[in-house]
């Protein structure tokens, strides 16, 4: 209304709409600072005090990894050829052997044709990144994971600031975004591995020279300079920036400047590419805090992005706010959080003068082992230079497909029992092991985690050795290496202070047939079907009712 005694106005609004009208403007203001913290990045230790591990890791199980890039070009000398075939002796790091007599017969004198002249005839011809991706999902895998770049310190993506990257020199493509395209196709989610963080050290050997010979005292290239490419196929690259700086040129000022260019292509590679997991390949974050700074630029990403930190940043150390990694090897005991085992069939780049170190049952094997004790399998499948996956490797890899097809729900979305199993090497009773082999057997070898692999060479599991996993109120039993007759589990008695208590309905997952047993106080006695020959492992699936 009108007041008629004074100029002014004076407009009367029903309290009911006044208020409707400050809850619109209250909500406008909330949502507007919702935005705006949405919109701030976080601290690292803001992002670590809040991080769990995301659900889609933990029920994600089995990842494959492809483990690739220039290295893969010779045909012989071990996973990190790179550095070795600027080596006459390789010390105890004997996997490098054949490397160096293998690059002389096969490419020259490495002060004539060193690794550069190797990434410039990696082709990468038959590279088709949608057959990978779905060749691995076919075959059970939940994520993928890519090499960014290696200890050679060659970038795998179109990187901005390092000339020496698979878009300008090799194979002309971008490896890491034609990955990442196809996994998003194919409803994965993706990761990425960067091992960069080591390479002034690794190529140490690159500056050397022969000292005694017909090429004694002539430097290999890893010396040349930028002005030595003038007329060749590498003329405008700079060898420094790839093989760094001369030792003796390494100031502090310029360490630093490497530092900060790891962080600029570390950023991008994350920012461009948006991927789900990051792997460091070191024991710390790569150079510290630059390293922090970049996991903290992936979780600010997936927070903005998802509402919530769905990213996981993977370290062999285990620190807050990460996941940790085991290097060819598994936990010795069942943990409290998640984690990852990696593995890799020989020396993480195909070889034909290696054995493969793991073929089906031995994926298996350690993929049950990691599960049972709340952790993932990463399984590195070597390519050949061109692109394509090795027969050999392809056919294990289809056997634990086609095992996953059956036995899956007894992997995917689990969690652990209380104890992650039974069995001899369980109970701590002697077994056979191999050299250079700590798995979990008898407390005076339980030294350590990584390297601690079961492989080609490992003896067969005992008949009474199984593993445990749940979902819902379903148990799964898996028998790891059966044979048909009676066996007794211990710890699955009534009695048992870890028993999940009466188990009704066992029966194979395989082809759903009862089995008998009988379950008192000191044990569940299984009597297992007859197995024909050898057998990978069987899942037995049982409901149960918790003891009160």
């Amino acid at each position: 209304m009108t007041n008629r005694h004074s100029n002014t106005i004076v407009i009367s609004i029903k309290k009911p709409v006044f208020l409707n009208m400050l809850f619109v403007v209250l909500f406008f203001l909330g949502s507007t600072q919702f935005i705006k913290a949405q919109n701030k990045d976080l601290t690292w230790d803001e992002l670590a005090n809040q991080y769990e591990c995301p659900e889609w890791f933990r029920d994600a199980k089995f990842g494959i990894w492809f483990h690739w890039g220039p290295q893969a070009v010779p045909e012989q000398g071990g996973g990190w050829y790179a550095r070795h075939m600027y080596m006459k002796d390789v010390g105890r790091q004997k996997f490098g052997k054949m490397a160096n007599p293998y690059h002389l017969q096969t490419y020259g004198h490495p002060s004539e044709f060193g690794f550069k002249d190797i990434i410039h005839a990696w082709k990468a011809e038959k590279f088709d990144a949608e057959y990978l991706i779905n060749f691995s999902k076919e075959n059970g895998a939940k994520y993928i994971v890519a090499l960014a770049n290696h200890h050679d310190h060659f970038d795998l993506f179109n990187s901005s600031y390092h000339p020496w990257n698979s878009v300008n020199v090799g194979p002309k493509k971008d490896i890491i975004g034609a990955f990442e395209k196809a996994t998003r196709n194919a409803g994965l989610k993706f990761g990425v591995t960067s091992h960069d963080d080591r390479f002034l050290n690794w190529w140490q050997p690159a500056f050397g020279a022969d000292k005694t010979g017909e090429y004694a005292g002539i430097p290999y290239d890893g010396r040349l300079t930028k002005a030595d490419g003038k007329g060749k196929w590498w003329e405008g690259l700079d060898p420094k920036d790839l093989y760094g700086p001369a030792p003796e040129d390494r100031t502090p000022e310029i360490i630093e400047d490497i530092k900060k260019n790891w962080l600029k292509r570390h950023i991008e590679l994350v920012t461009n590419y948006k991927p789900d997991l990051l792997y460091n390949d070191g024991f710390n974050f790569t150079y510290g805090d630059y390293g922090k700074e970049v996991t903290r630029k992936l979780y600010n990403n997936s927070l903005k992005d998802n509402g919530k930190i769905d990213a996981v940043m993977l370290l062999k150390k285990q620190a807050k706010g990460t996941v940790n990694e085991v290097e060819s090897g598994g936990s010795n005991t069942l943990r409290a959080y998640p984690w990852q085992s990696e593995i890799t069939f020989t020396d993480w780049f195909y070889k034909k003068d290696r054995h493969l170190t793991h073929n089906a049952r031995t994926i298996l094997e350690m993929l049950i082992e990691a599960v049972s004790k709340n952790g993932n399998l990463l399984l590195s499948m070597e390519l050949k230079p061109d692109g394509t996956i090795p027969d050999e490797i392809k056919k294990s890899v289809k056997i634990v497909g086609d095992w996953l097809k059956i036995n899956g729900e007894a992997i995917y979305g689990t969690r652990p029992w209380t104890v992650y199993g039974d069995g001899r090497s369980v109970r701590g009773e002697a077994v056979e092991t191999v050299g250079g082999e700590l798995r979990n057997a008898t407390e005076s070898q339980k030294h350590g985690e990584h390297f601690n692999q079961r492989t080609t060479a490992t003896p067969a599991f005992a008949h009474d050795e199984v593993r445990y996993t749940t979902k819902g109120d379903n148990f799964y039993i898996t028998v790891m290496n059966p044979k048909g007759g009676e066996f007794v589990i211990p710890s699955l008695g009534k009695s048992s202070e870890v028993t999940p208590g009466n188990l009704k309905g066992l029966i194979q997952l395989y082809n759903g047939r009862k089995v008998s047993y009988k379950q008192t106080n000191n044990g569940l006695t299984i009597n297992m079907p007859v197995v024909n020959g050898d057998s990978y492992p069987v899942v037995l699936k049982a409901k149960f009712k918790k003891k009160h």
